[in-house]
C-alpha cells in the first residue's frame, strides 16, 4: 500500500512539474499571437478589414477597387 501511494505521489509531482514548466512557453507564444493587424473601415460600405488588404485614397480606406472608384458614401446608422 505504501508503495502504491509513493508512485501516485511521484506521478502527481511529475505532472505538476511538467505543467508548471510548460506554461511559461505557452504564455509567451500566446502573447505573440495577439499582434493583430491594424483594422480600417471602408469609407463606402463600412466593412472593417486589415489595413494591409485595404486600398487607400488619402485618409480614406476601401475594401475593393469598385468602392474606391465610387468614393465615400455616408452611412446612416
Amino acid at each position: 500500500m505504501v508503495r502504491l501511494l509513493f508512485w501516485i505521489a511521484v506521478i502527481a509531482a511529475a505532472v505538476w512539474f511538467w505543467r508548471k514548466f510548460k506554461s511559461p512557453a505557452a504564455k509567451q507564444r500566446r502573447s505573440s499571437e495577439h499582434d493583430a493587424a491594424m483594422m480600417v473601415r471602408c469609407a463606402h460600405c463600412g466593412v472593417h478589414l486589415p489595413q494591409d488588404r485595404a486600398l487607400s485614397s488619402g485618409q480614406e480606406w476601401y475594401c475593393t477597387q469598385a468602392h474606391l472608384e465610387q468614393g465615400p458614401k455616408s452611412i446612416g446608422r
